[in-house]
């Protein structure tokens, strides 16, 4: 498969990675560029001489979500039965079939990580992160909770519910004192040092390390991970019938750039903030 939206390199020897490539865009998570993502790492699931993937974003961030241009309802990577519910549902499918992959998936986060970007990142194994990172999912103040309600099993419930009810960040060192992610790095190492932590999964031969990612997944499911993300979709579906989101939707169709200002102007970060 030829791709447009991402890039595909081996960095280092059994190190396979892929670079989200829509830089002008911060990254945003097209079907497109999700179609190319998933193919991606399925091939390096297949291929012998790979035995770890690192994704990471090019240009100023990882990924600052799905891309809310773009009719996502079409052209899906991969097929989720439609109706109510459909997208939420299909995020969380491809939030799994990473999950599921016998080889196991870095995530290399610097700059932005919001909303469909911080769903990538806590698919992934392994998540490393700038300093400076800022990390957070700002479509709860004005459509719904997260497609994937990851926030609950990874940071605990007082940290998840203090991100739902303000939609605020975190940077690179709160993440990783959330359990967002494993370890922060200044920016400027980040690359590096995620490489070097690569290296060392890869000293593993894959017969052995997909069991060890699978009995780490297997106590994630005992204790009801899929059960309850799964059942977050319907809350994901439910809040997109509020008069507060159609009112959002309406003016997200209006202008992109407008609706996302006006709905963090208040709050004064993201694309409103002075810094």
């Amino acid at each position: 498969m030829t791709y447009a939206k991402i890039i595909v390199d081996d960095p280092r020897p059994q190190v396979r990675r892929i670079t989200l490539n829509r830089p002008d865009k911060r990254n945003p998570l097209s079907n497109e560029l999700r179609s190319e993502m998933f193919d991606a790492l399925e091939q390096a699931d297949q291929d012998d001489s790979v035995r770890v993937v690192i994704i990471r974003g090019a240009g100023s961030c990882f990924s600052a979500g799905y891309d809310l241009k773009s009719n996502v309802a079409q052209k899906q990577p991969f097929y989720t039965a439609g109706g109510l519910g459909n997208w939420p549902r299909h995020v969380v499918d491809g939030f799994f079939k990473i999950w599921d992959l016998a080889k196991p998936v870095i995530a290399q986060v610097h700059g932005y990580c919001l909303a469909g970007g911080t769903e990538l990142a806590t698919a992934c194994d392994l998540v490393y992160v700038a300093e400076d990172a800022k990390i957070g999912y700002p479509v709860v103040r004005s459509i719904s909770p997260p497609d994937n309600q990851f926030y609950p099993w990874i940071v605990g419930l007082r940290r998840a519910m203090e991100l739902m009810l303000t939609g605020d960040h975190m940077s690179g060192l709160d993440a990783v004192e959330s359990g967002f992610a494993n370890r922060a790095f200044p920016a400027d190492e980040l690359e590096e040092r995620v490489l070097a932590i690569a290296e060392r999964v890869a000293m593993v031969p894959t017969d052995i390390q997909q069991i060890n990612k699978r009995a780490v997944h297997r106590q994630m499911d005992a204790m009801g991970i899929r059960a309850g993300i799964r059942a977050g979709t319907e809350m994901q579906t439910l809040a997109t019938f509020t008069a507060s989101t159609q009112a959002h939707l309406a003016e997200l169709r209006k202008g992109l750039t407008d609706a996302l200002s006006k709905r963090d102007q208040a709050f004064g970060d993201y694309r409103t903030s002075k810094d």
